[in-house]
């Protein structure tokens, strides 16, 4: 089972997410376990307070660190009664890209993995230096929160968990499988508004398909995503 931790102030996004799909149904059959960890449930005082101005002014307001280090070390303290460990991921623009390599490790963890979604102007910087593992981002692009993000890291980790999708080879002949973009893909019918499926797919001999595919792909990759076709290109010796 793959456990992964959502630390959020607004668990009702979360939630729904984690009913529907592919993913309810690995949760349902205990190849998944997702966790939402209200942010709010840990704040100080009466009113629940998580955030603060920001020390030498500005626009916005910051997570605070107290109720964030709560939050974790009780989840901390709750999994190492089962002798698991947490990796604690905050996700934040200033991360590292997100990627296919980075699910991959993800998903290949022991370790429950703990994401952290922030709001409003960011984190604490001492959350940053005193708790996070490592720093993740989406993009090169600003959002609300890390709601979105944890979602689509989520679903990324979690369709490399073994029984999740229902055909394995789905996870190894995809985008970014093998550093490269997949081939296109056809269905019925066999011809549609004059556009004709290539005859080489209609011919049944595998070896000719899968040559076709592996060009197909690596053209794709030079044309749309030069930067992943200078990566996985091999260097001259």
């Amino acid at each position: 089972m793959k456990r992964l931790e959502v630390l959020t102030l607004f668990p009702g996004l979360i939630s729904p997410f984690l009913e529907e799909g592919l993913i309810a149904k690995a949760i349902g059959e205990g190849l998944l376990d997702i966790t939402t960890v209200a942010l709010r449930d840990y704040g100080l005082g009466k009113h629940r307070t998580v955030d603060d101005e920001p020390y030498g002014g500005g626009a916005g307001m910051v997570l605070r660190p107290e109720p964030v280090f709560s939050a974790v070390r009780e989840r901390q303290a709750h999994h190492a009664k089962s002798g698991q460990e947490m990796h604690r991921i905050l996700l934040t623009p200033q991360g590292r890209p997100f990627d296919q390599a980075t699910a991959h490790r993800l998903a290949g963890m022991a370790a429950v993995v703990m994401l952290m979604c922030g709001r409003y102007e960011g984190f604490d910087e001492r959350i940053r230096t005193g708790l996070a593992d490592e720093e993740i981002s989406l993009g090169d692009f600003v959002i609300l929160g890390g709601e979105v993000a944890a979602m689509a890291m989520i679903e990324a980790i979690s369709r490399l968990v073994p029984g999740v999708l229902g055909n394995p080879e789905s996870a190894r002949e995809e985008s970014f499988a093998d550093g490269r973009l997949e081939y296109p893909q056809y269905t019925r019918p066999p011809e549609f508004e004059g556009m004709r499926v290539p005859d080489v797919l209609l011919s049944g001999h595998h070896a000719e398909i899968q040559r076709w595919r592996g060009e197909q792909a690596n053209q794709r990759t030079a044309q749309r995503r030069p930067d992943l076709a200078r990566k996985s290109k091999p260097e001259q010796g």
